[in-house]
């Protein structure tokens, strides 16, 4: 009932909560609710001894069973505040909580299985859909009603991550985040912005802080990647405007690029830049970050640069080569494992390399090269498929439906690529004629497009017996490549 000090014909409409019996403020119902809950008033002081994590769990409760859109997202907010506040091993109980409970309803699942054996109809198809839906996923979308609730919840995915592989049961709530996430982040959804120098800070500073290939050595090594024959390019959702899902880093160059570290050296001549700009004739991808660890698994890169390629395109139509420079990091475990058997050839060359530091600057590198080059190629094109574990570069851009172009020595002399691969990277060429025959070449055949340049190498040495061959199918060589399409 309205308090006695509103005016017998004050209206009270703008006061109510959906749910809410007429005349009742939103206040009075929000304290009735935590009253009942025991989580306190609108004061927020407590009316009930109840600690912090019991709290979260009774609000989630209570998150799940109201109707009301506008007074679920007051409880949705107030329960991102208490998990925010959780000590780690509390917010790790609520996580657990969320997995375990909230399973669907085993009787009325039942009923709806054998309704559906029994007529498999539309109706009933739709009735079981229904049935197996977890009531936690429709929790996980009311979390999501209160402002900054996406952002909570992918902040939540990437700290179950870690604990996955030590506690299966939160296996069910990573895949209901997930599931929900490829809905919440499709391409539909996406805005794709270039990012310059003039972008604001906030912006720059997660460029710093995200990227994952080639570190970004403070402002100046940033202003750098944003000179005039630099492009960036990155894709944020609304509901996260500041904070990039994924970002390319572009050089735009006179041939194709071989090695990194000179796209990577500074120069604050401009006008140098804009002239290299003018007259590049290839755009070189050397650098793709994806930004956020909750989102793993939510695929943002193939979108990503088949848009920048057309940005590209119509912004700069000199522009005849668009191109990946990129690493290998499976390819030294991969070697590792093979030369596990002393009864590889390989072995040897191995045990070499692991025993001589500076191998890499001696003479000997000279005999080494051929050696690790067939082998690069060898992995690249005889261990790749869209159905088993393979290099994860080499896998996301045959996907995607680039050709393994060439193999390059000495392509990044820093430790991680060292460590990584020997040094060597890789151009995998975005050939906008034949994007779509790659990409079924490679994931309904195991089909690996490469140039004439890489079978030359594969040709160098006959393979092992015994060792699997992918089909593979060659291309010109990356000497004369064919223009794109305008």
């Amino acid at each position: 009932m309205p308090s006695k000090s509103v005016k017998p014909r004050q209206p009270v409409e703008n006061t109510k909560s959906p749910g809410t019996r007429p005349g009742v403020s939103r206040a009075s119902w929000l304290d009735r609710l935590r009253s009942t809950l025991g989580l306190g008033n609108e004061a927020g002081q407590p009316t009930a001894a109840v600690d912090q994590l019991s709290r979260a769990r009774k609000l989630a409760q209570a998150l799940q069973s109201e109707r009301g859109e506008a007074s679920g997202a007051v409880v949705a907010r107030e329960l991102h505040e208490v998990v925010r506040n959780l000590a780690a091993k509390d917010r790790h109980e609520f996580q657990r909580f969320l997995a375990e409970g909230f399973a669907p309803d085993a009787s009325v699942l039942r009923t709806a299985s054998e309704a559906y054996l029994a007529a498999p109809t539309a109706e009933t198809a739709a009735r079981l859909a229904q049935a197996a839906d977890p009531p936690r996923q429709e929790l996980l979308r009311r979390m999501n009603m209160a402002a900054g609730g996406t952002s909570a919840l992918v902040a939540m995915r990437k700290e179950i991550a870690g604990r996955l592989r030590d506690e299966p049961a939160l296996a069910l709530l990573d895949s209901d985040l997930k599931h929900l996430f490829a809905s919440w982040f499709n391409r539909g959804f996406l805005e794709l912005r270039r990012i310059d120098w003039q972008s604001p800070a906030a912006v720059l500073e997660k460029l710093i802080a995200y990227e994952a290939v080639h570190e970004i050595h403070g402002w100046d090594d940033l202003r750098r990647r944003l000179a005039p024959d630099r492009r960036c390019f990155a894709f944020f959702h609304p509901a996260l405007p500041d904070d990039p899902l994924i970002f390319v880093e572009v050089a735009l160059v006179d041939g194709l690029a071989g090695a990194v570290q000179p796209l990577l050296v500074q120069d604050n001549d401009d006008d140098a830049a804009r002239a290299r700009a003018a007259r590049a004739d290839t755009a070189i991808f050397y650098s793709i970050s994806n930004c956020q660890d909750g989102l793993r698994g939510i695929s943002f890169g193939n979108f990503l640069i088949k848009q920048v390629v057309e940005e590209l395109k119509s912004e700069l139509p000199h522009l005849t080569r668009f191109s990946t420079l990129s690493p290998i990091p499976g390819f030294r475990r991969w070697l590792a494992k093979r030369g596990a058997s002393a009864d590889d050839p390989e072995a040897a060359l191995l045990a070499q390399i692991e025993t001589d530091a500076g191998w890499l600057d001696s003479p000997q590198s000279d005999s080494i090269k051929p050696q690790l080059m067939r082998l690069c190629a060898t992995y690249l094109t005889h261990h790749a498929s869209a159905r088993e574990p393979a290099d994860p570069v080499a896998r996301f851009h045959l996907g995607n439906g680039a050709r393994l172009q060439r193999i390059n020595w000495h392509g990044n002399s820093a430790p991680r690529g060292i460590q990584e691969s020997f040094g060597i990277m890789v151009n995998y060429l975005y050939d906008l004629e034949t994007i779509e025959s790659n990409h079924e070449a490679f994931v309904k055949e195991a089909t690996v497009v490469r140039s004439a340049e890489v079978d030359a190498l594969l040709a160098a040495s006959a393979p092992t017996a015994g060792s699997p061959r992918r089909k593979s199918r060659p291309q010109p060589s990356s000497t004369n490549p064919p223009a794109l399409a305008k």
